[in-house]
């Protein structure tokens, strides 16, 4: 951006030196001094970048030493002024028409013969500060946006490791609590049972030769009582078994079943790949926001047909849930949105809604294959 600057005033720079010695027809060395003044301020600038309170007076110092040698020296070094204005308002901030004012200022203060020329250059030197305020809003703009991404992206990071942290927990949580359950189930039923068989049989043993009767039926007992074990057991690992309709897909028809049933609206379910590779996790996010979803279309959109749609990809699984209500221009998060959107991250997904055409709600969850 500075080498715009640096040419447009070296540009000049030649075209003063040129008419000083050639129209002029020689330099006296005042003319000289002026010139070596000019490029000592003006080669300062660049080099006080770091620095912009020095910057911005090796600026307004060159912009003095412009006016001084063109009211002293020859008129002609006018020509400096401008661009030197224009790099003073961009570096203090100002607006675009008082840089215009400013740099229309020495119009009145030179011959007429001079005011076409010098047009010329303040014209040529407001186009170039125009483009490098531009740029330089853009260039700030983008820093911005770069910043608030990088922010953005450092806080989603954040909550992916808390999230992938919970998950781990709460999955481990409940594995401690399915194993404690089940202990002491099997300890409370089958194995009361158990013992109470093994202390017939113990008694039955004893009594074998001494009363067979009264042996034989402490062992009938004790078969009774191992019997009724077993059941035990089998009526154990059955409870443990989800049911058919409360696992995945079918779940999910049941749920529009239900709702055909007890709402005036149409129900499709569809879905495309393979199915096995959601785990219970993910299928309870899909089920809450699907749940959700259906609230908002009936409260809200006054649909009339509502589609599920369950898609496994290469490494995402889609849900859809869309109807054809009124929809909406502009999607308000609520409480339903926002709840929904942290169901999705807590997995590692995230939630699309658009309402141009109805309600279309998109929950993207990520999974590994083979796991």
């Amino acid at each position: 951006m500075e080498f715009w600057i640096i040419g447009n005033k070296a540009a000049l720079l030649f075209y003063v030196i040129f008419v000083s010695y050639s129209v002029v027809r020689g330099a006296s060395p005042w003319v000289i001094l002026a010139f070596l003044s000019y490029l000592c301020a003006n080669m300062a600038i660049p080099v006080l970048r770091k620095q912009k309170r020095l910057q911005l007076l090796a600026s307004v110092a060159s912009a003095v030493l412009v006016a001084l040698f063109a009211f002293r020296i020859n008129t002609i070094f006018i020509l400096l002024l401008p661009v030197n204005l224009y790099e003073i308002v961009l570096m203090s901030g100002g607006r675009n028409r008082f840089a215009l004012l400013l740099g229309l200022v020495p119009l009145f203060l030179i011959p007429d013969d001079e005011a076409p020329i010098y047009l010329l250059a303040a014209s040529l030197s407001l186009l170039l500060y125009y483009g490098m305020r531009v740029h330089t809003e853009k260039l700030d703009k983008i820093g911005e946006e770069k910043e608030s991404l990088r922010l953005e992206l450092q806080r989603l990071k954040q909550s992916l490791s808390t999230n992938e942290e919970y998950i781990r927990q709460s999955g481990y949580t409940i594995k401690l609590e399915e194993r404690n359950r089940l202990s002491q189930r099997i300890h409370d039923e089958v194995g009361h049972s158990m013992a109470g068989a093994l202390i017939q049989m113990e008694a039955s043993r004893r009594l074998l030769h001494a009363n067979p009767d009264k042996s034989s039926q402490l062992l009938g007992n004790a078969i009774a009582i191992s019997k009724e074990g077993l059941e035990q057991i089998r009526l154990t690992l059955k409870d443990m078994k989800p049911r058919s309709e409360e696992l995945g897909i079918h779940r999910l028809r049941l749920f529009a079943d239900e709702l055909s049933a007890n709402h005036s609206v149409n129900v499709s379910v569809t879905h495309a790949g393979d199915l096995d590779v959601i785990t219970p996790l993910q299928w309870k996010i899909v089920h809450e926001n699907a749940k959700e979803s259906v609230t908002n279309s009936l409260k809200y959109g006054g649909a009339s047909n509502i589609e599920f749609e369950i898609r496994v990809l290469n490494r995402m699984i889609q849900s859809v849930v869309a109807d054809n209500g009124r929809g909406a221009d502009k999607v308000v998060k609520g409480l339903g949105i926002v709840g929904m959107e942290e169901r999705a991250a807590s997995a590692g997904g995230t939630v699309i809604v658009d309402g141009t055409k109805g309600f279309r709600v998109t929950t993207l969850l990520p999974f590994q294959k083979g796991v």
